[in-house]
């Protein structure tokens, strides 16, 4: 073979690698880009609907209100008001662009320029420094996706990037992303945020509360004003420089800013709401059944005399267990303490079954009153049986000849026994009925002396009528509830009150209970406010009762051990329950 062919069939040989090399990187290259237009298709299809993304479910949101409209505690919300850029100061989200994304109104999802300037930083210093993410990003990052690190959630997150841009505002992405970020306590957006740490809504907050509200958004937890206070500051000090620099505010505005910078100041959460709102919760379903919005709920409690007496049950009753409710002449319950700490035990004491001891006598001492006798009127205090039931009293100490007034005082026995076997036990329980707790007695005699058992409200519900004029109680908690759009949902429509028992009937009975704590059994109840009361302690000391009055509310008090054993034998109605009523009320 000659050479000239030899030579062009090496050419020929070089030619074809060629031609076969690229061709095959072509369709090396083509596979490639199918792949990854498989794997983001892949991807894509495994996203939830990007409409039902905007629609976050949740649980509604309960907000329950004192009787003045101040709010007490919230429950399942986790949003705060939604915020906008057309409605919030200019200096709230101008915070959060300067030190998350200056050019946000000019670029587009991605920013390449913040992007490659991250990217120059961490090589540089050989670690994750610097982040290059827009707002748009971070919106799909932090609000629609989960926090995995996986290459699946990042082409995610360009797709709803992407998708973000072209679907909104500019604006409406920057809403979208101050009403979704989660920065303090599980809470989302900022307003949220800001009434947690500042105690009111984003649409007030101060240049410098702006700044501290934008100085977590880096890393809310590393940032936290509640965490980590002095980075905090720290942080936002970085934010007003940087509005400056942006020409959002002046250089004095940032001085004046910095020095209000603060340590935010949360009131903690003691707990001391949490039977009450446990309990007007099941009041909320009882008048409006399933509960699928957020509602506010306006309730009749007296917050500052919540916390007095949740801070002095915790004070006094040591190793024992307690339970207070308060309620007004009509029926509005203004305060409940249902246990020491909710945190330990959610039962609610005011609501158990447990025996009432002597503070039961006064629906006997009703009957007898309509019946014609008066607190002057004698009896005999001497040892009594009905069939095998032969109960002592305290200490075995009887009395002889006494007056009404002077037996119920001394919380006797044997005549509360009398008078029922007088007038019938019929009568005592058609008594208990009109006040509001018959049909959950027993028909026995052992009834009289409070053997069967009843709740503290129903309890101090008997003593409300007494002291409402003898006019019919119903205690309520609720006075008006309310949608997040203001509508009103349900508004409390009381009934006309009935007259109970006749006025005598009533000034007597009010002359015995003050005659209890002045010479009686509730001494030590006594103060210049209070209208009187009645003592009351059950079998072995495993209860002990004050139920008492003011000018302002009737309030019920009990003390014992939730497994029913006895307590002390120095611990009766008159003593602890007694102190307790008398250090709330003095």
């Amino acid at each position: 073979m000659r050479k000239d062919d030899k030579h062009k069939d090496s050419k020929k040989i070089k030619r074809s690698f060629k031609s076969c090399l690229l061709s095959f990187v072509f369709n090396v290259g083509l596979i490639g880009l199918a792949l990854v237009g498989l794997y983001v298709l892949f991807v894509f299809l495994q996203m939830p609907s990007l409409d039902s993304i905007l629609h976050e479910t949740r649980e509604p949101a309960i907000i329950f209100l004192d009787k003045n409209g101040t709010e007490i505690r919230s429950s399942g919300r986790i949003m705060g008001v939604p915020v906008s850029v057309d409605t919030l100061p200019p200096h709230v989200y101008q915070a959060i662009l300067a030190i998350e994304d200056r050019g946000f109104y000019k670029h587009g999802a991605l920013s390449y320029r913040g992007t490659f300037r991250a990217l120059f930083v961490n090589l540089f210093r050989g670690k994750f420094a610097a982040g290059g993410s827009t707002i748009t990003q971070q919106t799909a990052k932090n609000i629609f996706l989960s926090r995995d690190k996986k290459v699946s959630r990042k082409v995610q997150e360009l797709i709803l990037s992407y998708w973000l841009e072209n679907r909104f505002t500019k604006n409406q992405i920057l809403d979208l992303y101050m009403n979704r970020i989660s920065l303090v306590g599980g809470l989302r957006g900022i307003d949220a945020a800001s009434s947690l740490l500042f105690g009111h809504g984003a649409n007030k907050m101060t240049v410098a509360e702006s700044a501290q509200i934008a100085a977590m958004l880096k890393a809310p937890t590393t940032y936290s004003p509640l965490k980590n206070p002095e980075r905090n500051i720290k942080r936002a000090r970085v934010v007003l420089i940087e509005m400056v620099k942006q020409g959002y505010i002046t250089l004095e505005t940032a001085q004046r800013a910095a020095r209000e910078l603060k340590v935010a100041n949360v009131k903690t959460d003691k707990n001391i709401y949490r039977y009450w709102t446990d309990f007007v919760m099941d009041e909320i379903e009882s008048r409006i059944g399933n509960i699928n919005q957020d509602l506010y709920v306006y309730t009749t409690m007296d917050i500052k005399l919540q916390a007095r007496i949740a801070a002095i049950l915790s004070d006094k009753i040591g190793e024992y267990q307690g339970a207070i409710v308060s309620i007004s002449r009509d029926g509005a319950i203004q305060a409940m303490v249902g246990g020491d700490d909710y945190q330990v035990s959610q039962f609610n004491r005011v609501l158990a079954l447990r025996q009432p001891g002597s503070t039961f006598k006064p629906v006997v001492y009703l009957v007898a009153l309509e019946h014609g006798m008066t607190p002057e009127s004698y009896v005999n205090d001497s040892p009594f049986a009905i069939g095998d039931y032969n109960p002592k009293n305290y200490n075995d100490k009887y009395y002889g000849d006494i007056t009404l007034a002077n037996a119920f005082a001394r919380s006797v026995n044997s005549v509360p026994l009398k008078l029922t076997k007088q007038y019938g036990i019929d009568s005592v329980l058609n008594m208990a009925a009109r006040l509001g707790v018959g049909n959950k007695l027993k028909r026995e005699y052992s009834t009289v002396l409070g053997a069967s058992e009843m709740n503290l409200l129903d309890l101090t519900t008997i003593y409300s009528v007494i002291w409402n004029d003898g006019q019919s109680v119903r205690p309520y908690s609720i006075t008006k509830i309310k949608n997040a759009q203001g509508d009103i949902i349900y508004d409390r429509n009381p009934s006309e009150e009935i007259q109970i028992l006749s006025d005598t009937t009533v000034e007597y009975m009010k002359q015995l209970l003050y005659d209890v704590v002045v010479n009686g059994t509730g001494k030590r109840a006594y103060a210049k406010n209070v209208f009187g009361g009645k003592t009351g302690t059950s079998n072995n000391n495993r209860d002990a009762w004050f139920v008492g009055a003011t000018p302002d509310y009737v309030m019920g008090v009990w003390v014992g051990k939730d497994d029913f054993t006895p307590m002390s034998s120095k611990i009766t109605g008159g003593t602890l329950p007694a102190t307790i009523f008398h250090d709330i009320v003095k």
